[in-house]
C-alpha cells in the first residue's frame, strides 16, 4: 500500500504541525532569495556556520531538529541537470526524514508554477517508492514501519499524480518479488500470485504448462526446465485490453522469470550463484510495466508473456553440445547452460510474436558481460529499429532510467554459426556475450519491431536515482515513459507497421 497524497496549493504554512518537512527549491544564488523558506533564518544560519554557499544544497541537503523537535530538511534542485540528478538529489534529501520511520512527512516545493509542478511529480514519486516497506522475513523492530501520509504544499493536481502512482505501484510490485527468497518464490507459487494478480486487474490469465509446451515443441523452454525435480516451469500470458481505446494498437512485454539459477551443469561458483534468486528480475519489471499501465489506464492493450522457471543441476538436465528444436523450428547447439535465459525467451519471443503486435519489448537479466561494460547504473538496449534506439534513450534521459544502446549487427552472427546446427546458443569465448545474447533472440521475433532490454541496473548498491534500495525496479518507470511514447507513434500511422 502506497501512502494516502493530500495537496495543497497554497505554500507551507509554518504553523502547520509537521514533525518532518522536506523543503525543495529551485538553484538560487543566495538566501533569502526569491522565495521565502520555512525555517529560512535556521538554513541561513547554518550555512554560515558551516561556511557553506546556498548551492551547497544542490549537491548535500541539509537537516536540523529544530526547538520544536521536528526535523526539517533542505534541498535545491538545479533543473538543468539530468532527471537522474535531480532524483538523486531529492531521494538523498528524503531519505533523511525517511530514516525515522514517520509515519507522515510534508513536502513543500517551490518556484515558479512550472517548477512547482516539476519538483512536486519528482518528489511525490520519490516519497511513494521510498517510503513503502519491501517484504522481508526478519522480526521487524517496533518502529520499522511504512509511510502512510504525505502531505504536498505549493503545488496541486486533479489526477492526483495518477502516473507517478502508477509507476510507484509497477516499481514497488517488481522489487518486491524479486527480493522474495527461492524457497517461496518457486515457479508454482509465482504462477499462483501472478494469477490472483491477473483476476483483482481484470486481466486474462493462460498458462502454457510443461506438458502443453513438450507438444508444441517448445524445446528450446523444456530444455532449460527439464532439469528441475518438479514440472512447476510454465509461459504464463496476461492480456489487458485498453478500455474505452480508440486504436487496436498492441504491445507485447516479455520477461524472463528464472526463480533459481545455479549454472545448471556449467555450475556456478558460490560468489555468482548467491543472489540468483533475482535472475526472474526480467519477468518482474515487465510485470511491473503491465500493471503500471493499467493503473494509469494507458489506451493500449498490453500481451504480457513471462517465462517461468528454474535452471538447476540433475541428471535430466540440458547439456552442452545438446542440440534442441526452438518453437519456431530452429536447431540449436547447446554451448553452455548458464546461458539459459536467451533459451527460456526463445520460445517466448515466439509465442509473443505469432499474436503480431505493434511493438515487443523483452526484459531479463541476461548477461554478466553487460555488467562488465556498462557497471549499474546503467541498462542496456538492443533493437532492430532505429527509431526504437533514439526513444529509447531519449525516454532514458527523461525518466531518470538511463540506457546505452548497444549494436546487433549481422557480421556478429559469425561467432553463433555452428556446424551441427542452425545456430549456437552462445559462444565459448563468451566475448561481447550481450551483443550475441541480443543477436540470438534477434531470430526469434518474426522481424517485428522489438527491443531487448539487458537489466544491468536492477541492483545497484545503495540505490539508484529515484530509488534507495538495492534491487531497483529499474525498467518500469522507464516503460511507462517508452509505452507513451509509442503510443504518439503508433497514432500517427495507419496499419500495421512492421
Amino acid at each position: 500500500m502506497l501512502a494516502t497524497l493530500t495537496q495543497n496549493d497554497d505554500t507551507f504554512d509554518e504553523s502547520t504541525q509537521a514533525s518532518h518537512l522536506l523543503i525543495i527549491f529551485p538553484k538560487t544564488e543566495k538566501i533569502p532569495g526569491k522565495y521565502p523558506l520555512p525555517a529560512e533564518q535556521v538554513l541561513n544560519d547554518l550555512l554560515q556556520r558551516q561556511g557553506a554557499s546556498p548551492g551547497r544544497l544542490a549537491e548535500k541537503p541539509l537537516s536540523v531538529n529544530l526547538q520544536n523537535g521536528a526535523l526539517y530538511a533542505w534541498t535545491m534542485v538545479d533543473t538543468g541537470k539530468s532527471v537522474f540528478e535531480q532524483q538523486t538529489g531529492i531521494r538523498k534529501a528524503m531519505q533523511l526524514l525517511l530514516n525515522e520511520n514517520p509515519v507522515e512527512i510534508h513536502l513543500a516545493v517551490y518556484g515558479d508554477e512550472t517548477q512547482r509542478r516539476h519538483l512536486a511529480e519528482l518528489a511525490v514519486y520519490i516519497a511513494w517508492i521510498n517510503g513503502a516497506i519491501l517484504p522481508i522475513r526478519k522480526q521487524r523492530k517496533a518502529d520499522d514501519k511504512p509511510l502512510e501520509r504525505i502531505y504536498l504544499h505549493g503545488a496541486a493536481d486533479s489526477t492526483g499524480f495518477a502516473i507517478q502512482c502508477a509507476q510507484a505501484e509497477g516499481n514497488f510490485l517488481a522489487r518486491g518479488l524479486t527480493i522474495l527468497p527461492p524457497n517461496e518464490l518457486t515457479p508454482k507459487t509465482y504462477r499462483e500470485q501472478i494469477k490472483k494478480l491477473a483476476a483483482s486487474e481484470n486481466w486474462q490469465y493462460q498458462e502454457y504448462e510443461l506438458s502443453r509446451l513438450r507438444e508444441m515443441g517448445a524445446g528450446a523452454f523444456t530444455a532449460v526446465a527439464q532439469g528441475s525435480l518438479t514440472d512447476d516451469a510454465a509461459i504464463v500470458y496476461l492480456r489487458r485490453t485498453a478500455k474505452n481505446s480508440e486504436t487496436n494498437r498492441t504491445i507485447a512485454l516479455v520477461g524472463k522469470g528464472i526463480c533459481f539459477d545455479t549454472g545448471g551443469h556449467n555450475l556456478k561458483s558460490a560468489r555468482y550463484m548467491y543472489g540468483m534468486h533475482e535472475d526472474m528480475n526480467g519477468s518482474a519489471v515487465a510485470l511491473g510495466a503491465l500493471l503500471a499501465a493499467t493503473r494509469a489506464d494507458l489506451p493500449i492493450n498490453i500481451d504480457c508473456w513471462l517465462a517461468i522457471a528454474q535452471n538447476h543441476v540433475s541428471p535430466d538436465a540440458f547439456k552442452q553440445n545438446d542440440v534442441i528444436t526452438a518453437l519456431n523450428g530452429m536447431t540449436v547447439e547447446v554451448v553452455h547452460t548458464d546461458a539459459e535465459g536467451r533459451m527460456v525467451l526463445a520460445d517466448t519471443l515466439t509465442l509473443a510474436a505469432r499474436e503480431k503486435p505493434d511493438l515487443i519489448i523483452d526484459y531479463a537479466t541476461l548477461t554478466g558481460s553487460l555488467i562488465t561494460a556498462l557497471g549499474t547504473r546503467y541498462s542496456g538496449v538492443f533493437t532492430n529499429r532505429d527509431y526504437l534506439a533514439q526513444n529509447a534513450v531519449a525516454v532514458g534521459r527523461t525518466s531518470g532510467e538511463r540506457v546505452c544502446v548497444f549494436p546487433v549487427d549481422n557480421d556478429y552472427e559469425a561467432d553463433l554459426e555452428s556446424k551441427i546446427a542452425d545456430i549456437k546458443q552462445c559462444s565459448i569465448e563468451s566475448e561481447a556475450d550481450h551483443i550475441l545474447a541480443a543477436c540470438f533472440l534477434r531470430h526469434f521475433v518474426n522481424d517485428i519491431p522489438w527491443l531487448h532490454m539487458d537489466l544491468s541496473a536492477s541492483r545497484h548498491q545503495d540505490g539508484l536515482g529515484a530509488v534507495s534500495t538495492d534491487v531497483t525496479g529499474f525498467g518500469v518507470t522507464w516503460s511507462i515513459h517508452f509505452l507513451q511514447e509509442m503510443l504518439k507513434i503508433l497514432q500517427k500511422r495507419t496499419g500495421r507497421t512492421r
